[in-house]
């Protein structure tokens, strides 16, 4: 590490403690992206700000990669290595898509203000067909679902007035453009690869006992 937390804490003049730079860190490690716009992370995310490289340096032994956008104000931590938590083939399917409608969007400048891009059910409904061959989920499962990719930091679940006929819609952060790339198509392949050993090594019927 560049400096130490004790040492970072000295030279703040008690504006920050020594626990500040290690919340700071842990937070950073478990949640994987810090928004300056959110009220929860931003205290969290100006010290990383303010204190970048010592951060990167602490980060680094773990295998953790620390990188920073300026223009929508978040940072994310980004593990050099794919092993991490299982993720299932529905939230695999969900991540890709909403990285898809994002690259979309971009490319046609529906992008709000802090680089958030709105997903409705109808275009979920559009796009799952398309994308997986498969329905979209049930809304409830598929509010289930939308709930779970929190832990990425790329997409948060928004509930909508009582008048409107769709019961949330989706919010896609851009810190997906980071988080959600080749390695999740690579995620999915090993999923439909799983798939189809699972049917081969399925046992044999009676019938095909006999047929045999």
């Amino acid at each position: 590490m560049k400096r130490s937390w004790n040492t970072l804490s000295q030279a703040s003049n008690g504006l920050y403690a020594v626990q500040d730079f290690e919340r700071a860190a842990y937070r950073l490690v478990t949640e994987q992206v810090l928004y300056a716009s959110d009220r929860n992370a931003r205290v969290a995310y100006h010290l990383i700000e303010a204190h970048l490289e010592d951060f990167k340096s602490a980060l680094e032994p773990l295998g953790i990669v620390l990188e920073r956008n300026a223009h929508y104000r978040y940072v994310v931590a980004l593990p050099r290595h794919g092993e991490g938590s299982p993720v299932s083939l529905e939230e695999t399917i969900l991540l890709l898509i909403l990285r898809h409608r994002y690259d979309q969007s971009m490319r046609q400048g529906q992008i709000e203000d802090l680089g958030e891009v709105v997903v409705d059910l109808p275009a979920l409904q559009e796009a799952y067909p398309a994308f997986a061959g498969r329905q979209m989920p049930e809304v409830g499962a598929l509010r289930l679902l939308a709930r779970s990719l929190k832990r990425w930091g790329v997409c948060r679940l928004v509930e909508t007035e009582g008048d409107d006929p769709q019961p949330f819609h989706l919010q896609v952060r851009p810190a997906i453009v980071e988080i959600v790339g080749e390695h999740w198509l690579q995620r999915l392949d090993q999923h439909n690869r799983d798939d189809q050993d699972g049917q081969g090594d399925a046992p044999a019927s009676e019938d095909d006992d006999a047929a045999a």
